[in-house]
């Protein structure tokens, strides 16, 4: 296996970063989202097997990304939840921490209601699949775990900055320069529509993985690897912004579907 560079390889991923080891490809940053084991309807993978056969897959995964990092990458892993099954996000965070660094934690926050200075109005935005419980609250959110070899990875923080709220704060402190200040760990990206996502049962929007490579350094990075591309969002975040990716997908229809979304782009 070639691995070619702007294209999506028809490949396991554990054997693909197997040769991007061993073709000495430089990767400076990874952007991905692996199934969960939630029961997601994929169509060539089964998303419900026995949790420690699941946890032993993805040690096999963490080990093969800490063999194609170097000090300077980063890897943000985004990675939710189902209300009945809370732990499986900590548990995989947990795998990748036997050899990784947990640098940062980050919050997408897929759809909020929150009311201003008083009002007795909400304002309610971005969507989320509701459940039908009355024991659990709906999950809007999902975990984007950033690790790095040794905690020691700088960021362009203000990459994905945001405006001071209150101008007073630009001049207070010595450090700001601008009108602009550190995002912070709670990004709200809101969650697609239904409709949107029929592309593939776990879609996620472009503006995530674009925000990760831009707080990387967009000046230090030349090659994304996406080892799950599935319908192609990192590949289609790293053509926005100018940067060569690499990736792998074990299904045919997602491959065509990402190519269609690139061609558009």
């Amino acid at each position: 296996m070639r691995i070619k560079i702007n294209s999506i390889t028809l490949a396991d991923c554990l054997k693909g970063m197997g040769e991007i080891k061993n073709q000495n490809i430089k990767i400076d940053a990874i952007v991905t989202s692996p199934p969960y084991n939630i029961g997601k309807k994929y169509s060539k993978y089964d998303d419900k097997v026995e949790r420690k056969k699941y946890l032993e897959w993805m040690l096999d995964i963490s080990n093969k990304i800490y063999d194609v990092m170097d000090n300077e990458t980063s890897f943000f892993l985004n990675i939710g939840s189902i209300p009945k099954d809370q732990w499986i996000s900590y548990d995989v965070a947990n795998i990748f921490r036997k050899k990784l660094k947990l640098q940062n934690t980050i919050h997408w926050i897929k759809a909020i209601s929150i009311k201003e200075n008083g009002n007795k109005d909400f304002i309610s935005v971005g969507h989320y699949k509701p459940i039908n419980s009355n024991r659990f609250v709906n999950n809007m959110h999902e975990y984007i775990f950033h690790f790095t070899k040794d905690n020691n990875v700088k960021l362009d923080r203000l990459s994905i900055g945001v405006p001071f709220k209150h101008k007073s704060n630009i001049t207070r402190w010595k450090t700001n320069k601008k009108d602009i200040r550190c995002r912070g760990n709670t990004w709200f990206i809101p969650y697609k529509t239904i409709q949107q996502s029929k592309l593939h049962p776990a879609y996620f929007p472009i503006e995530l993985p674009e925000m990760c490579i831009k707080l990387h350094g967009l000046e230090k990075t030349n090659l994304v690897l996406d080892p799950f591309m599935g319908s192609g969002s990192t590949a289609i975040a790293c053509k926005k912004l100018n940067i060569d990716f690499i990736g792998f997908e074990i299904d045919e229809k997602y491959i065509e579907e990402a190519e269609r979304r690139l061609k558009e782009t």
